[in-house]
């Protein structure tokens, strides 16, 4: 499924190298995880009383202020102290400094679901490293449904990210179980809450919805929530690229306890 949209040169940058990547994955041997339950991620977050946030690590990207070189296990374990509910690692290494070896130590050190994100473009790439969770980029892929499955095949859960109607609607064809709707448009790289608040009412209620990007403050965690969002995906208000030595645990858990925070808030 292609839009019609150009892309911003970053994005056009990050497929050609992805494209590039997948000639070196054609043989390998096909992954087979065991993987950690999403679902069962977010009613334990809940249940305890947190927001289900997936936390990112993400070294950098075409829009941060600068790069973090901490030790990416050692960020992932503050976030899970923060109250994680699950951890996203880029992969990705040209334009987010990201690897699959980062992943890899993550997946050892946590509990929680680890979801890899890439631009994968053709089922060779999912054979690259183990993860709970798989992304999708529906506007990306052209075989969206033999993907699902061939991602399924290898015991991922395949998260499909759309940003528009027709691609949610591209998304449940191909089966898609986990929907996260980017609140960035990949063509100007601008981000807009209303996009979640748009696409959401479109899906089932049966289909786990996950708003990424642009949340950054409790106040956006309760307007997505109260949009029907069932996590959050959040990457740059984590890491906080520019501010260098910041708090990841305590960004964190700023927004897995916002709920929690406006409750007390209500009672005083």
């Amino acid at each position: 499924m292609n839009s019609e949209t150009a892309l911003a040169p970053a994005v056009e940058s990050i497929l050609e190298a992805s494209r590039e990547r997948a000639e070196d994955t054609r043989d390998c041997d096909n992954v087979s995880v065991d993987a950690r339950s999403f679902p069962d991620a977010i009613a334990q977050a809940e249940a305890e009383g947190r927001v289900p946030v997936i936390a990112e690590v993400k070294p950098t990207s075409p829009t941060a202020d600068g790069t973090r070189t901490d030790d990416p296990v050692e960020l992932a374990e503050a976030m899970v102290d923060g109250g994680a509910a699950a951890i996203s690692v880029l992969t990705e290494p040209t334009q987010f400094g990201g690897s699959p070896e980062a992943l890899t130590r993550i997946r050892d050190a946590v509990d929680v679901p680890v979801l890899r994100k890439d631009f994968v473009l053709a089922e060779s790439g999912m054979d690259v490293v183990a993860a709970d969770l798989f992304l999708l980029i529906a506007r990306f892929v052209d075989d969206l449904e033999g993907l699902v499955t061939a991602a399924r095949d290898r015991g991922f859960q395949p998260l499909v990210e759309v940003h528009d109607g027709d691609e949610l609607e591209a998304a449940l064809a191909a089966g898609a179980e986990i929907v996260g709707i980017n609140n960035r448009d990949l063509a100007r790289l601008d981000v807009d809450l209303e996009t979640f608040e748009t696409v959401a009412p479109q899906a089932p209620e049966d289909v786990t919805l996950i708003a990424e990007s642009g949340v950054s403050t409790p106040a956006d965690v309760h307007r997505m929530r109260a949009a029907g969002a069932d996590a959050l995906l959040v990457g740059s208000a984590i890491m906080d690229h520019g501010a260098g030595e910041t708090d990841v645990r305590a960004n964190t858990r700023r927004l897995t306890r916002a709920e929690d925070a406006t409750d007390s808030e209500h009672q005083t």
